[in-house]
């Protein structure tokens, strides 16, 4: 996610503790903020998809997904 649209949020968050946000503030914030949990979800995915665990004997496994076998 592009740091101006980071910037935003930071913005909006602080002007509706100060003031209040009208509808289409609204409505951005919680856009702009879908898009940082995905993007960020995202990025823990693909972290985790590379992550391995290494046994007593030095072997690598992949992750795998809870209930996986």
């Amino acid at each position: 996610m592009e740091q101006h649209k980071i910037d935003r949020i930071n913005h909006l968050a602080k002007k509706h503790k100060t003031e209040g946000l009208t509808p289409e503030e609204e409505a951005e914030r919680a856009a702009l903020r879908r898009e940082y949990i995905d993007a960020t979800l995202g990025n823990l995915k693909q972290h985790l998809d590379n992550t391995y665990v290494v046994d007593e004997k030095g072997r690598k496994t992949k992750l795998r997904k809870k209930g996986e076998q």
